[in-house]
């Protein structure tokens, strides 16, 4: 009898909770349900940020950033049943904000390049270039294009990962990052 207690209580703790479910709980202040959240989802949110930013220390800022948002933000999630692409948007807005704040950095740099200081700013503006080009070409791309294109060819995600973490089926995946890959070559083509 007791063996039988034990069993049913272990298969009780073994239930898993859905993503969504931390969610709504963190909405209310649950701090465990926000660690779980966190444990869940911290790498894949990482890889996403990394993937945009492209630098180690930035992608940890704003990954502290985005969970202290998400923290913050919680209790207004409506539930659609796609917790990761909500906390990828949030993550990828905060993304876009930092590059705002790089562009405004650059256009300071520019003064810098007019009274005759080039070398490394001068690459850093190549480099800033290159990857407006890229952002532009990313903004035509619906957001679950946009999400899968990251993961996959930024952040080093297998399409199986992929297919996981935004809760869609393996083939979807797939037809959306080649139709997604095929809508940017044609755009940078004729940019």
């Amino acid at each position: 009898m007791l063996l039988f207690g034990l069993t049913a209580a272990v298969g009780e703790q073994k239930r898993p909770v859905s993503d969504e479910e931390l969610l709504k709980r963190v909405g209310i202040g649950d701090e465990e349900a926000f660690r779980q959240l966190y444990q869940n989802t911290d790498r894949t949110i990482y890889s996403f940020i990394l993937s945009i930013v492209k630098n180690p220390c930035d992608a940890e800022e704003v990954l502290q950033e985005t969970y202290l948002k998400i923290w913050t933000s919680a209790s207004g999630y409506v539930g659609q049943g796609k917790p990761l692409a909500w906390m990828f948007t949030i993550a990828r807005n905060l993304c876009y904000m930092r590059f705002r704040d790089r562009k405004h950095e650059a256009d300071v740099g520019l003064e810098e390049l007019s009274r005759g200081e080039t070398g490394e700013f001068c690459r850093q503006i190549e480099n800033l270039a290159d990857r407006m080009a890229l952002e532009a070409a990313l903004e035509i791309l619906k957001e679950d294009e946009r999400q899968i294109v990251l993961l996959h060819a930024s952040a080093g995600m297998k399409h199986r990962e992929i297919a996981a973490s935004l809760q869609m089926p393996l083939a979807t995946v797939l037809s959306k990052y080649r139709r997604a890959m095929k809508k940017m070559e044609n755009y940078l083509g004729r940019e």
